[in-house]
């Protein structure tokens, strides 16, 4: 009985001490995800981030450089895995993943570029999403209309989560709320091109120059990309 309640004890102190230190911006910080597929099973996903320098001296968060997620196949004990990055493109290909599920067994992603440079680098697409298919290897980007009509509104958090929601299991309620604020193509995947609003499509015309850098082809060199987790629910 005490090798069990110490056993319990310490994991208890593990997993306090992690979150912790995430909320101080100490360490690395990891959580999970339930995620409602679209035929109403759920899944719960590991997310875990790596973090680099604050952007500025008065910044209260650090960036986020790379992400990498878990996903089990439903109905196995196996899992696949999703990493990204948010260094500037073609470093990294900074894409924020917005939905996570599997149509006849076959598992799909929706994502969108993370800023500016990330949308000229992935083609300037319109609507703003990229979308991968796993073909049992690999994950490979398919167009749009190759993504299953019956996958439309994002079933993860997209973007950073609210300091208080990394660490721990995030129930179904917590992931619809912090998306709360998402802009609207965020909370629901547009189908036709987007005219309206503010979002990707309204970025300049923007080419890599060779050397590491961006610019538009008519103006000066492009401006480092600002992280996009942390003003895209603004």
């Amino acid at each position: 009985m005490t090798s069990i309640f110490c056993t319990f004890a310490l994991a208890l102190m593990a997993a306090s001490s992690s979150a912790f230190a995430s909320f101080l911006g100490l360490g690395d910080p990891h959580w999970k995800e339930e995620v409602l597929l679209h035929d109403g099973r759920t899944i719960v996903v590991e997310r875990q981030q790596s973090l680099g320098s604050r952007p500025t001296l008065d910044s209260r968060e650090r960036r986020t450089q790379e992400e990498l997620w878990t996903i089990p196949i439903p109905g196995t004990e196996k899992a696949l895995t999703w990493k990204t990055g948010f260094r500037t493109p073609p470093e990294s290909p900074s894409l924020m993943l917005m939905l996570v599920d599997f149509v006849e067994g076959i598992p799909y992603l929706a994502t969108s570029p993370a800023g500016c440079i990330a949308y000229n680098h992935w083609g300037r697409p319109n609507p703003p999403y990229i979308f991968f298919r796993h073909d049992g290897k690999d994950w490979r980007r398919i167009a749009i209309e190759e993504f299953p009509s019956q996958l439309k509104e994002p079933n993860v958090i997209v973007g950073r989560p609210d300091p208080n929601h990394r660490s721990g299991i995030l129930t179904l309620d917590m992931v619809k709320q912090d998306n709360v604020g998402l802009e609207l193509y965020h909370r629901v995947i547009a189908r036709e091109p987007i005219t309206k609003g503010d979002g990707n499509w309204n970025c300049p015309l923007m080419e890599h120059d060779g050397k590491g850098g961006w610019r538009n082809p008519s103006g000066p060199k492009a401006p480092h990309p600002i992280q996009p987790t942390e003003s895209a629910k603004q």
